[in-house]
């Protein structure tokens, strides 16, 4: 009986919830790979995705083709500036913007189609569309492609990521005010960049249009760039960009901007009153991102979400106020990062699945991905003195290292805080070539309570820069060898 009223109702069959054990709303770094490890697990997995393709803001439009134009912008840096150096000569060096644009998407396709291979490889059903909540166990999504599906689940996952930050004074036009995401597609050099902020995003954005031969110039509010990482390694970046070309306009808050024509006149106030005007072509608006719920309807399921931060608040399992509905990423407290989000997706899963799981965030990583690059884990050294730990410092400069010389690359430093009693690792900080790589030894050593001793007992290649490390290790106890 009940079929065939079903099927005199088409509207009420169309309004059938498809079950499963969880589902998944956004399919960034948090949310795919929580679906995946879920459905290793035995679980029966969905997962929706806004966007036409998988990966959220990392894959498409954030981590990866930032990264991919960071690698392109300096292998041109190096023709142009350092190739002769080492007795290369490159005559008739140009650049081709479209076809290093067209690179940058081909290694976005090519990571956004192998997250929809390990959708299918682990029988998760992807589905596009824009998600609404619609009980504590009921999702609608309004399909890309036309139509809704009703999605219900023993327990549904946030995994929405975020959205980049905006100024009400300064709204984004698309072409002359601009997000990360415009400024990933710039078809030609912009002549005169103005970012405002100089965190993360804009720093990285600046130097591949730096490096391309735009002028760069950052307005920051606070008094130094890089506000989260250890000062003396923010001041030492700083000088590094001012070198490159960049001009910075510090404890600056800007007041807004008149576009005339393709001009933009960017106006602020320093701190001590003096007025600053900016003639561009360009502005890169990078003053932060914000978690993204719009269109959930958090208050048709009762979750909570902090009304002046977005921010939604969850309990040490990752569940909302709401016990079916959980919460990941940049969605909850601390750092926007993927890798962030990606332990959190595991951590979920498990939990979920009755199994141990945990995130650390003492020993979660941060990377600037300039040249030289920035990498920090742990604590910072005025975070030390602000809350009264007795620690000691060891420092090594890339100056010293064989390996950096060999490479020209010897523009950096090392630090390493131990506390002075225990001789535990604090923190590690590390200004200088493939710092992001090198951070991850840092990484493993706190995560195992290790200390500054274990860094320095540990054998290290030679050369490699990573001996920057074992010798900042030796030098918290004022015996590094080389240096």
């Amino acid at each position: 009986m009940e079929a065939a009223a079903n099927a005199a109702d088409p509207e009420r069959e169309r309004h059938v919830a498809e079950r499963y054990d969880l589902v998944v709303i956004g399919a960034g770094p948090g949310g795919y790979v929580a679906a995946i490890r879920a459905a290793q697990l035995g679980m029966k997995v969905a997962c929706v995705e806004k966007r036409g393709a998988l990966g959220g803001t990392c894959l498409n439009i954030g981590c990866i083709p930032s990264k991919a134009l960071l690698d392109s912008s300096e292998l041109y840096h190096l023709a142009k500036e350092r190739f002769g150096r080492h007795g290369i000569k490159v005559d008739g060096l140009g650049l081709d913007i479209p076809a290093m644009m067209k690179r940058k998407d081909k290694v976005v396709k090519e990571l956004t189609d192998g997250v929809r291979f390990l959708f299918r490889k682990n029988k998760i059903e992807p589905v596009f569309g824009a998600a609404r909540l619609t009980s504590p166990t009921t999702a609608r999504v309004e399909l890309n492609e036309g139509g809704t599906k009703d999605l219900e689940a023993g327990h549904i996952l946030l995994a929405t990521g975020s959205a980049p930050t905006r100024l009400p004074f300064l709204q984004f036009d698309g072409k002359s005010i601009v997000s990360s995401t415009e400024a990933l597609c710039f078809e030609t050099v912009p002549e005169h960049l103005v970012v405002i902020g100089g965190g993360i995003i804009g720093l990285e954005l600046g130097s591949v249009w730096r490096r391309l031969g735009a002028a760069v110039t950052v307005i920051e509010f606070l008094p130094r760039i890089a506000g989260t990482a250890d000062a003396e390694l923010g001041t030492l970046l700083q000088k590094s960009l001012t070198k490159q070309g960049f001009q910075f306009h510090l404890d600056t808050k800007v007041t807004g901007a008149k576009v005339e024509g393709d001009r933009v006149a960017v106006t602020a106030e320093a701190k001590d009153g003096k007025a600053v005007t900016v003639s561009c072509d360009k502005v890169l608006v990078a003053v932060g991102r914000r978690p993204y719920t719009e269109g959930l309807d958090l208050e048709a399921a009762g979750v909570a979400a902090d009304p002046k931060t977005g921010r939604v608040a969850v309990d040490p399992h990752f569940r909302t106020n709401v016990p079916t509905i959980s919460a990941i990423g940049d969605l909850i407290e601390g750092p926007m990062l993927a890798h962030k989000a990606e332990d959190e997706g595991i951590a979920f899963a498990e939990l979920l699945a009755g199994k141990a799981g945990h995130v650390n965030y003492e020993t979660i990583p941060g990377v600037v991905y300039t040249w030289p690059e920035l990498a920090s884990v742990g604590i910072t050294e005025e975070q030390a003195k602000a809350n009264g730990v007795d620690y000691k410092v060891g420092k090594f400069p890339f100056l010293a290292n064989g390996r950096a010389k060999a490479m020209d690359e010897t523009e950096g430093i090392v630090k390493v805080l131990a506390d002075a009693k225990t001789d535990r690792v604090l923190g590690v900080h590390i200004l200088g070539a493939r710092a992001s790589d090198m951070i991850a030894e840092a990484v493993a050593v706190m995560e195992f309570a290790g200390s500054a001793e274990d860094i320095a007992r540990t054998c290290h290649a030679h050369p490699t820069l990573s001996e920057s490390v074992k010798e900042a290790a030796l030098a918290v106890d004022k015996r590094a060898i080389h240096a």
